[in-house]
């Protein structure tokens, strides 16, 4: 599908992922974070609020037609076949970092042909929500992308959910999905935060560059997740299949925990088991697997015990009410 720039009204909010944007799967990836209430909600409207467009008829007939055929099996899927089923549909499509930095000024893109870890699983989990509660328009699957992108689903920059753990904890909030961190084992492990990468690096951001407010904001949003402690499953465990697969399910979202400094994860990605192991649907940066979105034949296990930066996986789950046989 092309590229949907669409522009919500009233609103200075929130949003989710820019440092993934702004990194490669090697080097990190925006997440979602548990402060409730921010400087940036604080703030007063701004240019970044401008008004609702349409997509072109073509990309909103292609959404409409997906929504509308998967609503149909909502009760003849289990919830992580249906996961899977949206989650293949991007298999192929590149690999390109960037697409929600591309203007001025913030605005909802909706971007299905161009995908980075981050947004690939924006849009799949917005079509699964969306299919979940019988939501079949564009209008609809723009409205959710926004309310999963922007803490509180409040259009901004500041808004946006660049690290996962605030990605995570406002969908939390918003009763999307949950986290999944028992038992121990295999949650044996515990991340304490430490996240000013995007105040630390303004410079390679687009939209912090030369935008003191901006690198405030966010860094008044970093500083409060700061010391927060996450448990999550250290890499040498997915080794013990039996006791993984009773924990981590198909569908199930994940995030790469890392030990570099001033991140929380590095990727993201959708599981999936094979017979030999849990692997990790993802839009991959790698050429090995063709700067695309890819179900990988390396197991997730290997994947990571090839990378000493990372240390494990965080888990979450989609809340499907209405899906499942």
């Amino acid at each position: 599908m092309k590229r949907i720039y669409i522009s919500l009204m009233t609103i200075a909010t929130l949003a989710s992922c820019n440092i993934r944007a702004n990194r490669t799967e090697q080097a990190t990836s925006g997440k979602p974070d548990s402060v409730t209430t921010t400087t940036a909600q604080k703030q007063r409207p701004t240019k970044e609020q401008t008004p609702k467009s349409k997509g072109s008829p073509t990309d909103r007939t292609r959404v409409e037609k997906t929504l509308k055929e998967l609503a149909t099996m909502r009760k003849k899927l289990t919830e992580g076949e249906m996961i899977l089923r949206v989650a293949r549909l991007f298999i192929g499509k590149p690999y390109v970092a960037h697409t929600l930095d591309r203007n001025s000024s913030e605005k909802l893109v909706v971007n299905l042909d161009e995908l980075d870890c981050t947004t690939y699983l924006e849009n799949v989990v917005a079509m699964v929500l969306c299919i979940d509660r019988g939501l079949t328009t564009f209008d609809d699957f723009a409205d959710m992308l926004t309310k999963i992108r922007y803490r509180g689903g409040k259009l901004s920059y500041e808004n946006r959910l660049h690290y996962f753990h605030w990605w995570l904890t406002d969908n939390e909030r918003m009763g999307f999905v949950e986290e999944i961190s028992t038992p121990n084992p295999p949650f044996t492990a515990v991340q304490k935060l430490k996240i000013n990468y995007m105040s630390q690096n303004q410079s390679a951001y687009d939209m912090l560059r030369n935008n003191p407010r901006r690198v405030s904001a966010i860094k008044a949003l970093e500083d409060a997740t700061n010391g927060t402690s996450v448990r999550y499953i250290p890499k040498q465990q997915l080794k013990n299949v039996a006791l993984m697969r009773s924990v981590v399910h198909d569908g199930d979202l994940i995030a790469l925990v890392t030990n570099k400094k001033n991140l929380d994860t590095t990727h993201l990605g959708i599981a999936v088991w094979h017979k030999d192991g849990l692997h990790l649907i993802n839009a991959s940066s790698l050429t090995k697997n063709g700067n695309a979105v890819v179900e990988p034949t390396e197991t997730l296990y290997h994947y990571l015990m090839a990378r000493p930066y990372n240390t494990g996986i965080r888990v979450a789950r989609l809340i499907l009410p209405n899906t499942g046989r």
